[in-house]
This record gives C-alpha cells, sequence and structure tokens, in this order.
C-alpha cells in the first residue's frame, strides 16, 4: 500500500537515500531541501513520487509548519515525516564559537523542535510517524563533541516528551541516533586520512556507516505496521554508542 511523506533535509546523502527506497516502494513524497538547483535535481531523479518540492531554510519554524501544511495538501494526507536536517561539527567547547554553536542548535535542535510542532498541527487528527535524528556522540561522551552532543541531546529529549505528549493522537515520535556516517556534510572527516582512521578505530565494528546503513531504520520507523513503537531513540552507530573498544579474537 503507497503511503505520503515528507522529507526535510532531502538533498542530503542520508535523506536522499531515504528518498530514493521511499519512492522506489511506491510511495508518495513532498521533499525539501535549502539548494534549489539540488533539490530539482532530486525531484527529477525521483520521477512521479515527488508530488511536491520546496526550497527553503528549515531553521524557520514559520517555513517548515507552512511546508508540512503544503505537503499534507498536496499529497492528500501525510502519514509521516523525517527531519533529516543537521550538520556536524567536532570541536572543544573552548575553541568553538557562539556562531558555530547557534548554527548547530539550529540546524539540529530547531529544526526538529519546528517538525515537531508542524506535524502535532497537521497530523493530530489521523496520526502519523515522526523520525529525527540525534548522534551516538549525545549518549556516549565522545571528546570535542560538546556542541553536537547538546544540540542532538536535546533533540533526544524532544523525541520522548512530544512521543508522551501525543501518543493519544496517534502521533509516533521515535528517533535515529547514528555514528559517523559517509555523507557530503560528513567530507571533512571522512577524506582527511587521519581523522578517518580515528573514526573508524573509534567503532567497535571498525568502519564508519553508510546512508545505506541508516535508510531502513527510518523506513521502518515511518511503516504504519509499526505502531507500536514510540519514544525510542534507536543506535545505528557500529556499535560506538554502547560498546567499548574492539578486541580481536
Amino acid at each position: 500500500m503507497a503511503h505520503t511523506y515528507a522529507i526535510l533535509g532531502a538533498t542530503g546523502g542520508i535523506g536522499r537515500e531515504i528518498a530514493t527506497r521511499l519512492a522506489g516502494a511506491g510511495h508518495r513524497l513532498a521533499i525539501a531541501a535549502q539548494t534549489p538547483d539540488k533539490l530539482d535535481a532530486l525531484k527529477a531523479e525521483l520521477g512521479d513520487a515527488a508530488v511536491h518540492a520546496k526550497p527553503f531554510d528549515a531553521t524557520q519554524p514559520g517555513e517548515v509548519e507552512s511546508f508540512i501544511a503544503e505537503s499534507a495538501e498536496t499529497l492528500g494526507s501525510l502519514d509521516g515525516i523525517v527531519n533529516a536536517v543537521g550538520s556536524v561539527i567536532v570541536k572543544p567547547a573552548h575553541l568553538t564559537s557562539d556562531d558555530e554553536f547557534e548554527k548547530t542548535l539550529r540546524l539540529s535542535l530547531w529544526t526538529s523542535f519546528g517538525v515537531t510542532r508542524a506535524a502535532a498541527k497537521t497530523m493530530r487528527k489521523s496520526g502519523g510517524s515522526v523520525v529525527l535524528f540525534a548522534t551516538a556522540a549525545a549518549r556516549a561522551g565522545l571528546p570535542s563533541h560538546e556542541a553536537i552532543a547538546a544540540a542532538k541531546g536535546g533533540v533526544i529529549g524532544l523525541t520522548q516528551s512530544a512521543a508522551a505528549t501525543y501518543a493519544t493522537n496517534g502521533i509516533r515520535f521515535n528517533c535515529i541516533a547514528p555514528g559517523l556516517v559517509e555523507t557530503p556534510g560528513t567530507t571533512q572527516l571522512t577524506e582527511n586520512e587521519t581523522a578517518r582512521k580515528a573514526s573508524e578505530a573509534m567503532h567497535p565494528t571498525g568502519r564508519i556507516g553508510t546512508p545505506a546503513d541508516i535508510a531502513p531504520a527510518a523506513l521502518w520507523l515511518l511503516d504504519p505496521a509499526n505502531t507500536w513503537t514510540t519514544g525510542q531513540v534507536i543506535g545505528i552507530d557500529g556499535g560506538l554508542g554502547t560498546l567499548r573498544g574492539r578486541v580481536k579474537m
């Protein structure tokens, strides 16, 4: 059965993978991103599945609410929303500027709150699934991750509180907490040989992730068949968030 989904940050590595898989499964999509050219290219790739596409700044809550409302109207219904907007910053607190911290909060926490509020306004009668993104660093004390851990820790709290608030409305809120994933937004880490090797060594599986590692979890959380899952933070992280060290047997 085909469903309808809205994806913010659809042109990023994870957002694109989710959109591509949903389109391939026959679902109808509303997609959003900040860069019009990239969004147009993705819309062309998705073909008839991409019913609605809108470029805008997701750190502006009013813009998010307009997009979600327009998506529900254009698609005829809205079964789920994914917020794949975010950023990565690996820097100790004393070297992180006010602007860097504010940008991190806006891209990760503000966008997630905007999506949560918009979902509550649009989906309270119909129900649905909202998938947000945190990071393994918000649950495991990793050095030089203060800014992103603070922002994504807020996303985790937001997820669990919203899940409790809107459970009676049939809106499920869940959160995926990845380890380091190779995307266009993480090239400063993945294309630096020293940084990449250090990151690989931190993950018990011995490698960093790919968007293909993350997308199946998002699709599972979106699926209306899984209505008994809400308020969860799911680590898709190569063991980074819960395991310690690597041992060869």
